[in-house]
C-alpha cells in the first residue's frame, strides 16, 4: 500500500492553496482553477518551458519564471498577473504568431484551436510584429494524417509525445535553410519511418499542424473519429480491447469483452458483415484488421469461460415478458431481459430456435453446432424457449399474465415479381427454398438453375443449389458488377464454385413447356434506381433479349415481415412495424418490436443491436434502470508506450483460407478454415491501438477556468 503524499501550502494571487508535493507551479494553479496561459505544456508530457507564455513572478526569485518548469515549494508566493508579465506574454505570443499561417477562418481547427484561444486571451486581434510566410508544402500523402508545417509553432508537443509517451521516436526538429520544422528522419514518409500511427502527435498538437485528415473526422464525435471500429459496430463492441487480449493470448478475456455487448460471439465470428473492418484506420495504411476472423478465433478458444462466473441474473422482479420470434433480435433481448431479473419466454413457430440464423443462413456459412451451443447458453441463463408455437394473438399473451411483449418475427416472407411464367414448376421464392433445404427437406431443382437477385440471399441460394446437385447455376441481377450488394467474399466464393453472374440484367419472362420451366428471358439494363416506396425503376436497352436455359428459377429479390392482423399493430408504408422513435413501443402499450420486422432485412449484428435497445426500453417500461451492460472482462487499459517496431506499416493482413471449391461442393462443410494461433497473434498485432489516444488528457481552454 502506497503512503499518502505530503502536502504543502503555497500562495497564488493572494489565495492560499494546499497541494501535494511534486507539483509544478503551473499544475498547482490549474488544479486550483487559477488560469495561467500555456502552450508547450501538456499534462501528459514533460515540461520544457519554450513558449514562455506561462511566466509568473515568484517572491524571492529574480526575473520571471516559467511556471511549468518551476517546482512548487512550501511557502512560495506567486503572482500570475502584472504589467511585466503581460508584456512578456504578449511578446512571446507575437513571436509564436510571426511565422504562423494567419488565415484562421479557413482552418479546420477554427474555434477549436489552442493557439487561437490564447491569442484572444493575451493580445486580442491586434498583432504588432511583422509576419512571414514560411511556404512549406502541405503533406497530404501520409495515411490518416495531414501535416502542415506552416501552422507549426515549434512547441514540441508532438516530438515529446512520439519519444516520451509512445517511445516510437520518429519525429524530430529539422532544419531547412533558416527555418526549423518538425519532420521524420530524412523526411521519410510515415509508412517508411517506423511510425505506429497511434495518433498521439495529432492529439497533442495545439494548432492543427498535425491532424487527422478531415474525411476521417468530419461529422463524427471525437470517439467515433478516433476509434471508428467500435462505433461502426451496431452493438459497439470494444474491438481494440479484445484485440489486445488476443495479442496477449488471453482468449477467454477477449471473449468476455465481446460478450459484454452480444450473446453470440461465435455466430458473429462466422456471419457478421463486419462494418468495423470497412472503417478500420489500418485499412488506410494497407489492409484493415481481420476483425471478424479474430472474433471467431477468440470465441472458439475460450476455454476458461470467464464471463460465465460474472453473469448472474439480478434478483427476480416477478415480471413476465413474452418474446415472439427466436431470431437474433428476439434471443438477444430475451438474454438481457433475463439478466435484469425478468422471467422471459420466447415463442418460436418453427421446430427449432434461431430464426433466420438457422433457417436462412446455410450451414456451410454457420455450422449448426455453433448456433445450438450459443442458444443453449441463453437457455442456461433461464430463458424459456417454446418451439412449434405460433402466436396469433398478442391479447392472449396479456391474458396469460405477461407484462410486456416483444415482437421479433423478422422478415420471413419472400417476394416474387409477377411476370409471365411465374406459375411454372420449380419456380421458388428464395427464403422458402433456403428454409426447406436448411430444414433437411429434399428439394428438386434439376441441373440448371437461375437465381434472380444480387444480395447475400441470392448468393446463398445459388451456392446451396450447387451443393444439392445443380451443375449450372447463374445469377441474374439488376445491379452493375461494381454495385452488386452481396458481400465481396460471397461473390468471390460463389464464382470459385462455378456460379456465373450476369449483372445489369432484368428478367422479362420465364420460359416453360407444359408447365415445366425451361429457361429465362432477360434484357440488358441501361440504368435503374428505386422510387420513394423502394420499387425499382428500370431503364432497359431495347431489343437486347437473351435467354438462359433453366430447369428451376429462384427469386431472391427482397423480403418482408408476415404480421398477423390479430396483432393489431400499425405498419409503415413498407409493411414494417411502426414504432415510437423514442420509446421503441408500438401503437399498443406494453408491446415493443425489434429486428428486421422494424428495420427491414438487415444483418445479424444489426438485429442483435436492435434486440439490445429493445431490452433497455422494456426494462425501463417494467420500472428497471435499463442498464443492461455487464462488466465481464478483466480491467485492461490501452498501452501507452508502444515502442518502435520495424516494418510495422508493411505488415499485411492474414487473409482467410478456404476449403477447395471441388471439395466444399460435396457437402455443407465449413468453407472458411480456422485461423492458426500464430496467425491470430500476428493479425492482432497489426492493430494501431487507436483507443490509446483516448488516454491522453485533453487540454482545457482558458474559458473553462
Amino acid at each position: 500500500m502506497s503512503s499518502p503524499l505530503n502536502h504543502i501550502k503555497i500562495n497564488i494571487d493572494d489565495q492560499d492553496i494546499d497541494i501535494p508535493e511534486g507539483k509544478s507551479v503551473l499544475e498547482a494553479a490549474l488544479d486550483a482553477g487559477i488560469y495561467i496561459p500555456h502552450l508547450c505544456h501538456h499534462p501528459d508530457l514533460s515540461p520544457i518551458g519554450v513558449c514562455r507564455l506561462c511566466v509568473v513572478e515568484i517572491e524571492g526569485m529574480e526575473g520571471l519564471q516559467t511556471s511549468c518548469t518551476t517546482p512548487a515549494v512550501g511557502g512560495m508566493i506567486v503572482k500570475t498577473k502584472s504589467e511585466s508579465i503581460d508584456r512578456s506574454r504578449r511578446l512571446a505570443m507575437e513571436l509564436l504568431l510571426a511565422g504562423h499561417q494567419a488565415d484562421c477562418g479557413t482552418c479546420v481547427k477554427y474555434l477549436n484551436c489552442e493557439l487561437q484561444s490564447l491569442k484572444q486571451y493575451i493580445i486580442g486581434d491586434h498583432l504588432r510584429v511583422r509576419t512571414r510566410s514560411r511556404l512549406f508544402p502541405v503533406n497530404m500523402d501520409n495515411p490518416i494524417f495531414l501535416h502542415d508545417p506552416n501552422k507549426c509553432v515549434l512547441c514540441g508537443r508532438c516530438v515529446r509525445a512520439c519519444h516520451e509517451l509512445r517511445e516510437v521516436g520518429v519525429l524530430f526538429y529539422q532544419k531547412r535553410d533558416k527555418e526549423t520544422y518538425i519532420g521524420t528522419a530524412s523526411d521519410l514518409p510515415l509508412i517508411d519511418s517506423g511510425c505506429r500511427f497511434c495518433g498521439a502527435c495529432a492529439e497533442v498538437c495545439p494548432t492543427g499542424a498535425i491532424m487527422d485528415k478531415e474525411e476521417y473526422a468530419k461529422g463524427k464525435s471525437r470517439k467515433e473519429a478516433i476509434v471508428p471500429c467500435k462505433y461502426a459496430c451496431p452493438a459497439e463492441i470494444d474491438v481494440p480491447r479484445y484485440l489486445r487480449f488476443i495479442r496477449e493470448k488471453d482468449y477467454s478475456a477477449a471473449t468476455a469483452v465481446i460478450r459484454e455487448k452480444v450473446p453470440f460471439p461465435k455466430v458473429l465470428g462466422y456471419v457478421c458483415d463486419h462494418p468495423c473492418e470497412y472503417v478500420c484506420r489500418r485499412g488506410e495504411i494497407n489492409q484493415p484488421i481481420s476483425i471478424r476472423n479474430l472474433k471467431r478465433y477468440a470465441a472458439e478458444h475460450d476455454k476458461e469461460r470467464l464471463w460465465e462466473e460474472k453473469l448472474k441474473p439480478k434478483e427476480s422482479t416477478n415480471k413476465r415478458i413474452a418474446v415472439i420470434g427466436s431470431g437474433p433480435a428476439g434471443l438477444t433481448a430475451a438474454y438481457y431481459l433475463r439478466n435484469q431479473g425478468h422471467a422471459v419466454t420466447v415463442f418460436e413457430s418453427m421446430p427449432l430456435p434461431g430464426g433466420m440464423m438457422r433457417y436462412g443462413i446455410p450451414e456451410y456459412r454457420l455450422p449448426r453446432e455453433i448456433l445450438r451451443e450459443e442458444i443453449a447458453d441463453i437457455e442456461k441463463r433461464g430463458v424459456e424457449i417454446k418451439t412449434d408455437t405460433r402466436i396469433e394473438s398478442i391479447d392472449r399473451l396479456f391474458e396469460d399474465g405477461y407484462d410486456a411483449v416483444l415482437v421479433g418475427i423478422g422478415t420471413q416472407k419472400g417476394q416474387k415479381p409477377s411476370i409471365q411464367g411465374d406459375d411454372s414448376r420449380c419456380v421458388f421464392i428464395g427464403l422458402d427454398f433456403l428454409r426447406s433445404v436448411n430444414a433437411g427437406k429434399d428439394v428438386e431443382i434439376g441441373n440448371r438453375v437461375v437465381v434472380v437477385g444480387g444480395g447475400n440471399v441470392a448468393f446463398d441460394c445459388a451456392r446451396v443449389a450447387r451443393r444439392i446437385g445443380a451443375e449450372h447455376v447463374s445469377i441474374v441481377c439488376l445491379e452493375s458488377r461494381e454495385d452488386i450488394p452481396a458481400a465481396g467474399e460471397e461473390i468471390d466464393q460463389g464464382e470459385e464454385e462455378g456460379i456465373v453472374v450476369y449483372p445489369s440484367k432484368t428478367l422479362t419472362r420465364i420460359l416453360s413447356d407444359r408447365g415445366q420451366t425451361r429457361g429465362v428471358e432477360f434484357l440488358d439494363v441501361e440504368s435503374f434506381s428505386f422510387d420513394e416506396e423502394m420499387n425499382p425503376e428500370i431503364e432497359v436497352i431495347e431489343n437486347s433479349y437473351q435467354v438462359i436455359e433453366a430447369e428451376a428459377v429462384i427469386f431472391a429479390v427482397g423480403q418482408y415481415p408476415e404480421i398477423p392482423d390479430e396483432f393489431r399493430l400499425d405498419k409503415t408504408e413498407r409493411n414494417l412495424i411502426e414504432l415510437d422513435s423514442y420509446t421503441l413501443e408500438t401503437n399498443r402499450e406494453g408491446v415493443f418490436a425489434a429486428g428486421d420486422a422494424v428495420t427491414g432485412t438487415s444483418s445479424v449484428i444489426q438485429a442483435i443491436a436492435s434486440g439490445r435497445k429493445s431490452a433497455t426500453v422494456i426494462d425501463r417500461f417494467l420500472e428497471g434502470d435499463g442498464r443492461i451492460d455487464i462488466k465481464l472482462a478483466p480491467d485492461s487499459e490501452p498501452q501507452k508506450s508502444l515502442g518502435p517496431e520495424e516494418g510495422f506499416a508493411a505488415m499485411t493482413r492474414i487473409e482467410q483460407t478456404c476449403v477447395l471449391p471441388d471439395e466444399r461442393l460435396l457437402s455443407f462443410c465449413e468453407v472458411v478454415n480456422d485461423m492458426a494461433e500464430e496467425a491470430a497473434e500476428y493479425e492482432s498485432s497489426r492493430c494501431l491501438q487507436c483507443d490509446s489516444r483516448l488516454t491522453i488528457r485533453p487540454v482545457k481552454f482558458w474559458g473553462n477556468y
